[in-house]
């Protein structure tokens, strides 16, 4: 390997091929690299549950003389990620504000352009069957790219039965809520960078269960590719430290119209029951409280007339 490549970059296209032992440091520096970039290779392998070896092992593996030059690498890298708000100064600092929004509004808009350029309709189709077909729609997005999860789960949520979203913290805990599953199933991961190793991990997990994988991520590079059958691509660029998603939430809500289209009566059916729920217990604008002589009259949709 070339010690001009990133280390972060190196772990990610190399995790496919590691071992189990090797697997697990890889999926530890990629999460947490910015308090392992301050650890000795004894600290790292504790805090993985390995030894100290082969901490060594794995800095060798990556093509460094030995763990020192792969720590100091590792500072680099950290240390060029973590300077995004000197880059957002550089780019930003003598900008007026009426200026900032319409670079990033165009930003956003010409992300959107790409993204309708570059996107594979038949992958996009794929999805929309899959989605539709399977048993138990599993949905995985972290950090950033959680609210993409969240915003798919909600409406999927309308249109079919089983979808889970998977939302945690914890590898194990990860596994616990799709331990069951499996070939008649479908699994979203969404990641765009920083990439989640969790979310890959879970998606390796599905794709070794013989689960149908989607992955909604950025680029044919991405490695969330790697355990997927079906992939939908959308731009995200890094304006330092925050992430453009209005792409792929585009491409994200495209999906769930194609979904509702091809699953009118049963969308109608569902908003109709949520609908007269809402109405039932004053979930919106039923909620709303009328003051008479300072008495608060409450209109319960639910309550029969006693009277």
């Amino acid at each position: 390997m070339e010690q001009k490549a990133d280390v972060l970059v190196r772990i990610k296209e190399g995790y496919p091929k590691m071992s189990k032992s090797h697997k697990a440091i890889a999926g530890y520096i990629l999460d947490n690299y910015d308090q392992a970039v301050f650890m000795t290779a004894a600290k790292l392998g504790e805090a993985v549950g390995i030894s100290e070896s082969t901490v060594v092992r794995f800095a060798s593996a990556m093509g460094y003389a030995g763990y020192p030059q792969f720590q100091k690498k590792l500072e680099e890298c950290v240390r060029n990620k973590l300077n995004g708000v000197q880059r957002i100064g550089a780019k930003y600092g003598k900008s007026s504000q009426s200026e900032i929004i319409n670079s990033v509004l165009n930003a956003d808009i010409e992300k959107i352009e790409d993204t309708i350029q570059n996107l594979d309709v038949a992958s996009f189709e794929t999805a929309v069957n899959t989605l539709l077909e399977a048993d138990t729609v599993y949905i995985m997005g972290l950090r950033s790219n959680e609210p993409l999860a969240a915003f798919l789960h909600f409406y999927l949520n309308m249109i079919r039965e089983k979808v889970v979203l998977i939302n945690t913290t914890s590898i194990s805990e990860t596994f616990e809520q799709m331990i069951r599953i499996g070939e008649k199933d479908c699994f979203v991961g969404i990641s765009f960078p920083r990439y989640s190793m969790r979310t890959l991990k879970a998606m390796e997990f599905a794709n070794d269960r013989n689960a149908k994988v989607i992955a909604v991520t950025d680029s044919i590079h991405s490695p969330m590719n790697l355990y997927s059958s079906c992939n939908l691509l959308a731009r995200s660029d890094m304006v330092s430290i925050v992430d453009s998603l209005v792409a792929p939430l585009s491409v994200i809500n495209a999906l769930v119209v194609a979904l509702c289209l091809r699953s009118p009566e049963e969308v109608r059916r569902n908003l109709e029951m949520l609908e007269e729920t809402w109405n039932n217990y004053q979930v919106y604008l039923n909620d709303e409280i009328n003051f008479i002589d300072d008495e608060p009259i409450l209109d319960y949709s639910l309550r029969k007339d006693e009277d």
